[in-house]
């Protein structure tokens, strides 16, 4: 018999450290290799880890919600006879079936379904022990009905991150729905039968307001937000505050705002493919906007690629998928490649390596509101453009006036290692070919 300790792998392209989100095994278990051992939570990807050994779990060296360094000791097993034979641990992504539940990003060759969770866990010194009375709760629950009555003793609860956007899609209160799955998580099928229950037993539908002839109080949507508690940031929340930190610390941002009047543009034109092909643009004009910089060398490098990393929000704070090579594809192309991110996003199947190393950022967000703003460079990145909402404005025309479609434009840039003049070239490269009527 002897003792091996397994350290937190790499799980993506440098990453420093992941969050503990479900222990799958305890002290003592026995477990086999490959077999669920945890998921964890990286920047912003789900991943479950395997076990590496067959054993038995000596000690756990973190616990739920603790954030674990990169290579820093993870599991102790007890082992008998030769290790060397075991199977090492590789990352490989599996696919995912729009049909089925959300399988995320998979350490090991696995099959996972609802045993991928996320659950915002208290802080402090409460924290251990309102696990462990929420953990007899559900075993209660389990043993006198079956399935697990998916509420804590402090209201929160178990849900994939799928399951959480699709139960906010349909205005579900997921605390009040009876959960089935393993370690008594909410899984898509207990999502399904409380959607088809009589409408008296279903929460209201979010986003909905009450009927108010004359004025009356607005009724606020279902939703797990916690009030009047501290809560720790976590996941995407936590890797935006990290690298908007080091954008604040680090870059000297200037940002220039403009329109592009699209006034003549054929029918049927791809609005979001159409600015990636205008960043193309940008980038062919001014290559300095389309680099890295590293301030501590003082060195920059441009790049003969465009990777363009598209900021998507979610519930759980921004996901930025990168689309690669966007200089080599055609309007159809990038229109498939579009429709591939917002599936991803939507299922949480973005790996660290579908986010890492991108050249340039878009952040679409006037599809939900807003016509201008200044939004924020992650360094080494030098550019981030923002398109705003479309609008129709009055133009003068030949001594007249118009009412024209315009895309409302902002580019940030790092005035540390580009001039403005480069920032003009790109931003005005980018609405020449945003006007061409094709």
């Amino acid at each position: 018999m002897s003792t091996q300790t397994f350290i937190l792998p790499d799980l993506g392209e440098g990453l420093p450290e992941a969050e503990i989100v479900t222990w799958h095994v305890a002290e003592g278990d026995t477990v086999s290799v490959d077999q669920l051992m945890v998921s964890v939570e990286t920047a912003k990807a789900v991943v479950d880890v395997p076990s590496p050994h067959n054993g038995v779990i000596k000690k756990l060296y973190a616990a739920e919600g603790d954030i674990v360094k990169t290579h820093s000791a993870l599991v102790d097993f007890t082992v008998a006879g030769d290790v060397a034979n075991e199977a090492p641990i590789v990352v490989v992504e599996e696919s995912s079936d729009d049909s089925e539940e959300d399988e995320g990003t998979v350490v090991g060759k696995m099959q996972t379904s609802d045993v991928e969770l996320v659950e915002t866990v208290r802080i402090g010194s409460k924290r251990k022990r309102d696990r462990n009375k929420n953990k007899n709760l559900v075993s209660a629950a389990n043993a006198s009905s079956g399935s697990a009555v998916n509420q804590s003793t402090n209201g929160k609860f178990k849900a994939a991150p799928s399951i959480r956007l699709a139960a906010k899609q349909q205005g579900i209160n997921l605390a009040q729905v009876p959960a089935t799955g393993k370690f008594g998580q909410v899984t898509q099928s207990d999502l399904r039968a409380f959607a088809s229950r009589p409408q008296d037993v279903m929460a209201p539908q979010a986003g909905m307001a009450s009927q108010f002839p004359g004025g009356g109080v607005l009724q606020r949507p279902a939703s797990d937000t916690v009030f009047g508690e501290a809560e720790r940031l976590r996941g995407p929340r936590r890797a935006m505050n990290q690298s908007m930190s080091a954008s604040r610390d680090q870059v000297s941002q200037c940002t220039l705002f403009d329109d592009a009047d699209i006034h003549y543009w054929a029918p049927g034109q791809d609005i979001s493919a159409r600015i990636l092909r205008a960043v193309v643009a940008g980038a062919y004009a001014a290559p300095e906007l389309n680099a890295w910089f590293d301030s501590e060398n003082g060195t920059r490098t441009m790049h003969e690629h465009v990777d363009v990393a598209m900021a998507v929000d979610t519930p759980s704070g921004l996901i930025v998928p990168v689309l690669r090579n966007v200089q080599s594809k055609n309007l159809q192309e990038l229109r498939a490649d579009l429709n591939n991110i917002k599936v991803a996003t939507k299922n949480r199947t973005v790996s660290p390596a579908d986010m890492a190393k991108p050249t340039i950022t878009l952040s679409n967000f006037g599809m939900m509101a807003g016509r201008y703003a200044t939004p924020v460079i992650v360094p080494p990145m030098v550019t981030i453009i923002g398109t705003g909402g479309l609008r129709h404005d009055v133009v003068a025309v030949m001594g007249g006036i118009e009412a024209h479609k315009r895309i409302p434009l902002s580019l940030t840039f790092d005035h540390r290692c580009i001039t403005g003049g480069e920032a003009c070239q790109f931003l005005a490269a980018m609405i020449k070919d945003l006007e061409k009527a094709f």
